[in-house]
């Protein structure tokens, strides 16, 4: 014997199917035919800047990364060329040189700080930084960059009091 379908099934199975025909007998529309453009995609390479390339290796890293408009740029300290701290103490003296070597770098990519989109600094010494801070009025003339101050319980070495990374936007 079989058996009978229930209604709660019937139902279901005579909605689907109505359903699924009203689906198909949509009014016809006017087609309008899309006009695909060919996108090229070009892959860009890393340029990659070494300030202190001795330095730089022995510690693993790029100074800078350029890619497409886009340049990363390592956070600086106060060092020499080999790599030794520099105005051990002078937070103030410390501030000048990490931007000097900053504008090194922007110049490398013929970029000034007025391309910098962010500016992040971190400091051993917040309070003397913000005594310091107005130095960065004669760096960046016409807007300041974004960015965060950060006070950090120490850098890399224990003699650097200041520490300050960017991200450049280079226009065409």
């Amino acid at each position: 014997m079989k058996k009978p379908i229930s209604k709660s099934l019937f139902i279901l199975l005579f909605c689907s199917f109505f359903l699924t025909t009203l689906g198909c007998k949509q009014p016809e529309k006017e087609v309008e035919k899309e006009i695909e453009k060919e996108v090229i995609v070009e892959t860009e390479t890393p340029e990659y800047f070494l300030l202190r390339p001795e330095v730089e290796k022995a510690y693993g890293y790029s100074h800078a990364v350029k890619i497409g408009n886009s340049i990363k740029v390592s956070g600086a300290v106060s060092m020499d060329d080999e790599g030794n701290p520099t105005a051990i103490g002078d937070l103030g003296q410390q501030m000048k040189n990490c931007y000097a070597d900053l504008e090194k770098i922007l110049k490398h990519y013929g970029c000034t700080f007025d391309d910098v989109v962010v500016e992040n600094i971190f400091t051993t010494n917040m309070p003397l930084f913000l005594e310091n801070a107005a130095y960065r009025n004669s760096i960046y003339t016409k807007q300041f960059p974004t960015g965060s101050w950060l006070g950090v319980k120490e850098l890399a070495i224990p003699e650097f009091m200041i520490e300050i990374e960017l991200e450049v936007h280079k226009s065409n």
